[in-house]
């Protein structure tokens, strides 16, 4: 691996652009002004819980810092236990590590190049066929760029895990979240997209109008920079599939837009933040009281904006918008942890609450004493009251998670992503597992 010194020679010239995409954002200007409540903390004294996890390294790590930019736990060959699918964005590749027998992996698969800046990947069987075919989001360039440059990319399974990409869009503004789901009630599988751009950017679907399974047609549904994740789900109980979106850089807002079942989408505000250097970074739905709606957990722990030094801020933590039915929320602070991103859902303890796993992408690592938090699970008594537990304390920089059953137990494992660009370069990883 090439020392420090030669990698930041590297990286300092990338950094003086300042680094900005849609996992992570910087050069913020103001807001507009919410109506909605402030955010107000409900962090208790965190545990020390890091020896309840064994660390395992999977894959093969290369010369230079990884750039793990998203990875999703799937069943990819359908064989009855979870792999993992990973992009890695300086090399534009998507990669595949393959569990062959509860704990036992395959060595690390090449699954497509040339991917241009992927950025995200989900599954969906988008031509019907029985397998899983995989949907990637590329900006081309992560770094500042207004030029229209964005891709979304569908990797066409032959069933026996051979993919062919096709282009289904390209010459748009960066994209950086794609969502598979039946808008408007024909029966085929659209996409949802977040395109972040940088000064221009929107939130999109594209319907699938046929004969080709790669044939689709874009419609705008909003026209903001910025936009982060996407998520699909039934949010106001009309059993059409409805969007929220996460808006970064000046907005720091999510949107939900209610469908009418036929791919027509009205956009309501459903919360804000005043402060331009909130780091808005992440969302994900899960139902997290259990009343059977689905609710919308959202990290902010972007490090970058407008201070001169990426890092850890005293608001970044995990809050959750309570769907209240109708297409109404609440918003709860649940915690703070600096840096993060990434929030799961998942009954980690099996007590039949469902808790939260974050990672932290900025913990403060120049500091001497490092005594910082790469990975927090936030228990849930439930009741929805959350006490923080510090699961491990490196590797640094860690902007995705995933989990699943990597041990045939049952219980649910952490699998973890690094992306590496900011120094020092003396804690990291690429792929990494954490079991009981």
């Amino acid at each position: 691996m090439p020392s420090p010194p030669q990698i930041r020679a590297v990286i300092r010239p990338l950094l003086a652009g300042a680094f900005c995409w849609g996992v992570l954002s910087c050069s913020k200007p103001p807001p507009r002004r919410s109506t909605l409540s402030p955010a107000t903390s409900a962090t208790a004294t965190a545990v020390d819980a890091t020896t309840l996890l064994q660390r395992r390294e999977l894959g093969t790590m290369g010369e230079l810092p990884a750039w793990i930019s998203h990875l999703k736990v799937i069943d990819l060959d359908q064989d009855g236990l979870d792999d993992i699918v990973f992009c890695e964005a300086q090399d534009n590749e998507v990669r595949w590590i393959r569990q062959t027998a509860p704990g036992s992996f395959a060595p690390e698969a090449l699954l497509a190049a040339a991917m241009r800046g992927p950025v995200h990947v989900e599954a969906a069987d988008m031509d019907a066929d029985g397998d899983l075919d995989l949907l990637v989001s590329s900006m081309s360039v992560v770094f500042p760029n207004n030029d229209r440059i964005g891709a979304a990319f569908i990797l066409e399974n032959d069933g026996a895990e051979a993919f062919t990409p096709h282009v289904i869009i390209e010459n748009t503004s960066r994209i950086v979240d794609m969502r598979a789901a039946d808008l408007n009630g024909d029966g085929r599988l659209d996409l949802a997209l977040a395109q972040f751009g940088y000064d221009q950017g929107e939130v999109a679907w594209l319907e699938h109008v046929g004969p080709s399974p790669w044939d689709f047609t874009r419609h705008v549904i909003l026209e903001l920079s910025g936009a982060v994740n996407v998520v699909v789900d039934d949010f106001n109980g009309d059993r059409t599939p409805d969007l929220v979106a996460l808006l970064s850089q000046q907005w720091e807002e999510i949107y939900f837009f209610p469908n009418d079942g036929r791919g027509r989408f009205t956009a309501q505000r459903i919360w804000g933040s005043t402060n331009e250097d909130y780091g808005s970074s992440g969302i994900s739905v899960t139902d997290l009281n259990r009343d059977g709606r689905p609710d919308v957990l959202y990290s902010n722990g972007d490090g970058f904006g407008p201070a001169a030094t990426p890092g850890p801020r005293p608001w970044h933590g995990l809050q959750w918008l309570e769907n209240t039915g109708g297409g109404g929320f609440r918003y709860h602070r649940i915690g703070d942890l600096p840096g993060a991103y990434s929030p799961v859902g998942v009954d980690f303890d099996q007590d039949g609450a469902i808790d939260i796993v974050a990672s932290s992408a900025y913990s403060d690592w120049n500091n001497a004493n490092r005594t910082v938090t790469s990975l927090m699970w936030f228990k849930n008594d439930g009741r929805q009251n959350f006490t923080p537990h510090i699961l491990t304390r490196a590797p640094k920089d860690l902007i995705t998670v995933g989990t699943g059953d990597f041990d045939g137990s049952g219980r649910p494992s952490l699998v973890t992503g690094g992306f590496y660009i900011y120094p020092p370069f003396d804690e990291v990883s690429r792929i990494t597992l954490w079991h009981r």
